[in-house]
């Protein structure tokens, strides 16, 4: 009996030194861990050693050892003993879980000086080992971590949201953290509500595309770090415009919900272009009149071509900016105006209207009777015996031979000519009147002047 008390006190000497690698003892902890400085780790371990019954009773006591290389004492700096605390420096800050083989190390607001070798011992009653045959290496390097913002998405103009600024590694008990928002889309928010890592604001459209800024300091130092991102807001179409080109691209417009008609000129080329504000960018289409629910659009893209305008396009052209907040359309009225109406050769007189043609059709039959009159035709008193003569050299009509400022002078470009064609009967030939530049001839009675300068006004 006796030489088996002294095996097992043996036994007992030697788990206490952990002199090499014995069996039953067992350590699973990762090797090589890295941490920021100011930041936490979590260290996972767990371990195993020979069940006895003589210290099955006995409290289960668990230490971690640290050293530097070119030491050759360890210092106990975490403990779930309270007969051994962990010195000052590493109180509060590494610490052992209070777990059935539980041997994880949980590190906060990691040092420099925490950069080491660690060492694990566990003791219970007379079993006491220390795994020397598997250790901890831990590095704290210096803080180059950056913030993340959270952000629900997606984003969507006039619904409120939050915003959650996260600094990766940072955990509760470790060095208190200061933080602070700036950005465009802050403006509407209460600033004292700005150092608050979680916020709750509403986007506009006028915040997309505009940064956003997390910074984070640490208090007691001038340790500072922060992350910009950029917003990406979703808004319904606004702001439509119709811009239009035409006479190859020399004269551009817009037109928006003030103006919505164009008149433009019979054969030209014209283009209308749809723009709508919107994110993500609405389906633009183009159609004839008001969009039905069926109707088929002329264009499916922003783009509508009209190589030749005509009286055919007349009316309403409509463009539709689809988008998955909402629909808008601004409509352009078009109207075309006759080409003829600013040819050279036309009868200027005609822009006045009606009373120009009317006058137009009295010159044309006073010029017919004036010429029957000087065919000899038969007499037919006229109450304006000058008129007559008067617009025949006025319209630049030959007068018959025997007036002596008939010859030699040429007819007006574009005139309608009145020829007989037999004796008895006249036809009328219709066509262009022109008076550019024409100038009245002095008449053979000077008290007629009044009367000539009249008629050649016209």
């Amino acid at each position: 009996m006796v030489p088996l008390l002294l095996l097992l006190l043996l036994w007992g000497s030697e788990w206490a030194q952990g002199g090499g690698e014995q069996p039953g003892f067992e350590l699973r902890v990762q090797e090589s861990v890295v941490v920021q400085e100011g930041l936490c780790v979590h260290v996972p371990c767990s371990f195993s050693y020979p069940w006895s019954s003589w210290s099955s009773s006995s409290e289960l006591y668990t230490y971690w050892y640290w050293k530097e290389d070119n030491m050759q004492y360890n210092e106990l700096v975490a403990s779930n003993d309270p007969n051994k605390p962990a010195k000052r420096e590493t109180q509060g800050r590494l610490l052992l879980p209070d777990a059935w083989n539980n041997c994880s190390l949980h590190i906060k607001d990691a040092r420099r000086s925490d950069t080491g070798i660690y060492t694990f011992r566990m003791e219970r009653g007379s079993v006491k080992y220390s795994y020397q045959d598997k250790m901890l290496n831990l590095q704290v390097t210096a803080l180059t971590e950056k913030p993340h913002i959270r952000i629900r998405e997606p984003l969507e103009s006039g619904h409120p949201t939050q915003l959650a600024c996260i600094l990766p590694g940072a955990c509760e008990g470790g060095r208190p953290l200061t933080f602070s928002w700036e950005g465009a889309a802050m403006d509407s928010l209460d600033p004292q509500n700005l150092s608050s890592s979680v916020l709750t604001f509403t986007p506009r459209p006028g915040d997309h595309g505009t940064n956003l800024t997390c910074q984070v300091k640490r208090e007691g130092s001038q340790w500072t770090t922060q992350r910009t991102i950029q917003l990406n807001i979703s808004y319904a179409p606004q702001n439509l415009t119709i811009g239009i080109t035409f006479r190859n691209a020399t004269a551009i417009s817009q037109i928006g919900k003030n103006a919505t008609s164009l008149s433009i000129l019979e054969g030209e080329a014209l283009r209308l272009l749809c723009v709508a504000d919107s994110y993500p960018s609405a389906e633009l289409s183009w159609f004839r009149g008001s969009p039905g629910l069926n109707a088929t659009p002329l264009s499916s893209t922003a783009i509508l071509e009209l190589p030749r305008v005509g009286p055919a396009q007349e009316g309403e052209f409509t463009c539709q900016a689809r988008h998955p907040l909402g629909s808008h359309s601004v409509s352009l009225s078009l109207s075309v105006v006759w080409k003829a109406v600013f040819q050279a050769g036309v009868v200027p007189a005609a822009l006045g209207g009606a009373g120009a043609l009317a006058l137009l059709s009295l010159c044309l039959c006073l010029l017919s009777f004036c010429r029957r009159q000087a065919a000899g035709r038969p007499k037919v008193t006229s109450p304006h015996p000058l008129l007559c003569g008067q617009l025949d050299r006025q319209l630049g009509v030959d007068s018959p031979p025997s007036s002596p400022k008939a010859h030699g002078q040429p007819p007006a470009s574009g005139l309608l000519i009145i020829e007989p064609t037999s004796q008895e009967h006249w036809e009328v030939y219709y066509g262009n009147l022109s008076f550019h530049g024409m100038k009245p001839q002095e008449p053979e009675d000077p008290e007629a002047t009044s009367s000539i300068n009249e008629y050649s006004e016209i």
